[in-house]
């Protein structure tokens, strides 16, 4: 396995571990649920039911119009409360469900609560509030005046034992009931007491609590019951859900459901209190109702509670902080009638989800070859899990997305981490292994991009270059080992230095030899023009401190260049242990070659054409003939550059050209004459001779104009 990829696994396994850990300590919910509320506001949307479920609220207007027009002071008389029931009833309502504690007896004394009973009991489906908690002073025990709710749960003594902790919180040892007037004339009894998540905000409830042995069901619950007009309810708990009615409703290990909102507060169609008992009142005169059209409540279930920021029934909710109690029962009650409950998804999908991620982050952090590709894999997999969470929400599904992203941040980070430390030992083996003979700038392209790089062999069209000092070993022989060094030494620096600025990669010295090439290990594909430029730069250079070496040796210094284009094989060859970045192959012979071919035309550079071709004529030259080296029955056609791009081609080029064209036309003593012209250029008199001799032999004497050299 390649050691990025098993490291980047192991950066991912513990950055899932972490995450695991940040989410036992409680850091992950902190962090998941503001993108938990996110989340249900951004995919909030209207069910089937939606409309099946109306608010009444008893709002600031309502207060304001009860005080002014009514002379009614808070609280008000529980007879006004009777008009609402009256109205839902007068207009078909299914239930009428009152988020309302009536739990102590009427300012107005008990005529006034035996009104709100009987209208409770003409209404039928009414569902009253009961207030559970653990502190409560008021009963202890279920009163013999409020008739138990028809509603069993089975299996619930075993689950309350398989879940103390839910346990523990679902069932109450007290209890807050409506006043007898009320409560006996109450189809259910419901409780009202639900408790936010640790950060204050609603998002689930429990369908049910109990006390005294016997199940409240939630006003929401309670409400649906109500509407069904259930007499006798069986359900069943199990240990991730409760099943009643045909529904199957998902419980968390706390007993609640999850809240599927619908929207922002007044998604359910809400009235005021005001129009609606004004609606009745005016209907019992024989008058206009403010309601025109009180069909819209047949066969509703009514919520009816406060929303008067005064009287304090205003929740935090993923919808928003002041979301009204009462609409979080309407909620209930909607996802009830639609049956599209949330789930969340079991525990060991999640963490599964969680390490995939973490590992396919660590992996693509820790094989990241620069940073945008860090950068890239960052933007896809951060918003993956939030993605991710949308998706399985839309399914029904609630899939974290804190512990999952905080897992994808840590392996990235670690892998990121793991990349440095190990591209740190990759850019100082790269360096290590290719500082004597690759320019700095090909070294930095190849650490941004190490893949480019393929050790081994490789077969690659190179230019090729190989050059020799002219008469080399009588100057060696005329200096000392110092001076020799130091000759040496600033030549080869002088030429490499050009060689590398140019991109190529020195391959080797042998003496006063250089061997370097072009297109390795990284692409050129200018690599001809390259290596010609380079050619004419380096006999320049030459030129320029020709006579300063002529003073310390003795002797004029010329270098002869030959270079050839054609496939090689490249790479690091040799041993595990030592081994040279250089190349094989036929192409290289030849450009070697015709370094040394040079001595047979008195030229000092000699390109083959199929690297002259490549250069589109770019450079100024000559064409010089046609050559058939040593170990090839190809003859090969070469040209010599004499100038760097843009320069104009001088007189003698032409010269020699157009001489040249009278040799192949066989035209002896022309292309003789026309050659001493250029006598004081060696491959003129070369040809010159050659002419001469040809011409001397008279009309039969036949020439190809191939150079057929017979040493290397």
């Amino acid at each position: 396995m390649n050691k990025k990829v098993a490291y980047g696994l192991l950066a991912g396994a513990l950055a899932a571990a972490c995450a695991g850990l940040l989410d036992r300590a409680g850091l992950a919910s902190r962090w998941d649920n503001p993108l938990s509320d996110w989340r249900a506001r951004f995919l909030a949307a209207p069910s089937a039911a939606t409309d099946q479920v109306k608010l009444i609220l008893l709002d600031q207007y309502s207060l304001d119009w009860g005080s002014a027009t009514m002379g009614l002071s808070w609280p008000w008389p529980r007879e006004v409360y009777g008009a609402v029931l009256d109205y839902l009833k007068r207009n078909g309502a299914k239930a009428a469900v009152f988020d309302v504690l009536y739990t102590e007896a009427s300012a107005s004394g008990v005529a006034d609560d035996e009104l709100l009973g009987a209208a409770a009991g003409r209404f039928g489906n009414f569902v009253g509030a009961v207030y559970l908690g653990k502190t409560t002073d008021q009963a202890t025990r279920w009163p013999e005046y409020a008739k138990p709710n028809p509603l069993r749960v089975e299996g619930l003594d075993a689950w309350l034992a398989a879940h103390p902790g839910a346990a523990q919180e679902i069932v109450a040892d007290a209890a807050a009931f409506p006043v007898p007037e009320l409560a006996r004339n109450a189809a259910w009894l419901a409780n009202v007491r639900e408790v936010p998540d640790g950060d204050g905000v609603f998002r689930r409830a429990a369908p049910f609590r109990v006390f005294d042995g016997r199940v409240l069901p939630s006003l929401g619950f309670a409400g649906w019951l109500a509407g069904m007009n259930a007499v006798d309810v069986k359900a069943e708990i199990q240990p991730q859900a409760l099943e009643v009615g045909g529904r199957r409703i998902p419980l968390d290990d706390a007993g609640r459901m999850i809240l599927k909102f619908r929207g922002k507060s007044g998604t359910h169609r809400t009235f005021n209190a005001a129009e609606v008992i004004q609606s009745e009142l005016r209907l019992q005169e024989g008058g206009q109702p403010p309601i025109q059209d009180g069909s819209v409540f047949k066969d509703a279930c009514v919520v009816f509670g406060f929303s008067a920021p005064g009287l304090k029934d205003l929740r935090p909710s993923p919808m928003g902080g002041d979301y009204p109690g009462p609409e979080i029962y309407a909620t209930m009650l909607d996802n009830l009638l639609a049956g599209d409950f949330l789930r969340d998804m079991p525990g060991p999908a999640v963490w599964l989800w969680t390490l995939l991620l973490a590992l396919a982050a660590g992996v693509i952090a820790a094989s990241a070859r620069n940073g945008w590709q860090s950068g890239v894999a960052a933007l896809v997999l951060v918003p993956l899990p939030v993605l991710a969470g949308l998706a399985a929400w839309k399914a029904g599904c609630v899939l974290p997305a804190a512990g999952p992203m905080m897992g994808v941040v840590i392996a990235l980070l670690g892998g990121a981490v793991i990349n440095f430390v190990l591209e740190g030992r990759q850019k100082m083996f790269i360096k290590g292994a290719f500082k004597h003979y690759l320019s700095a700038d090909v070294i930095e392209q190849i650490m941004r991009d190490p893949g480019s790089l393929k050790l081994g062999g490789e077969r690659r069209e190179l230019t090729i270059f190989f050059s020799d000092l002219q008469g080399f070993s009588t100057i060696s022989e005329r200096l000392g080992p110092e001076d020799l060094t130091k000759l040496l030494n600033d030549y080869l620096s002088d030429m490499t230095d050009i060689i590398l600025e140019e991109g190529g990669t020195l391959d080797k010295y042998e003496g006063d030899a250089i061997i370097a090439f072009w297109n390795a290990p990284l692409a050129q594909p200018d690599h001809a023009v390259r290596a010609v430029r380079a050619s004419v730069r380096c006999q320049r250079k030459l030129a320029e401190r020709r006579a300063e070496f002529e003073a310390r040796t003795g002797a004029v210094l010329k270098m002869r260049i030959g270079l050839n284009t054609g496939a090689v094989v490249v790479g690091n060859m040799g041993s595990s242990n030592r081994f040279d970045y250089t190349v094989l192959g036929d192409a290289a012979n030849l450009a070697s070659r015709l370094e040394g071919a040079n001595k047979a035309l008195g030229t000092y550079m000699m390109v083959a054409e199929s690297t002259w071709s490549q250069t589109n004529g770019a450079f100024p030259g000559r064409e010089l003939g046609f050559l058939r080296v040593v170990g090839r029955k190809t003859p090969v056609r070469v040209y010599e550059a004499t100038g760097l791009e843009g320069e104009a081609a001088g007189a003698a080029e032409k010269a020699f050209e157009a001489a040249l064209a009278l040799a192949r036309a066989q035209q002896w003593l022309p292309a003789a004459e026309a050659f001493e012209k250029l006598a004081e250029e060696a491959a003129a008199k070369t040809y010159a001779a050659k002419c001469r001799a040809l011409a001397a032999a008279g009309p039969d004497a036949a020439w190809d104009g191939i150079w057929n050299l017979t040493e290397k």
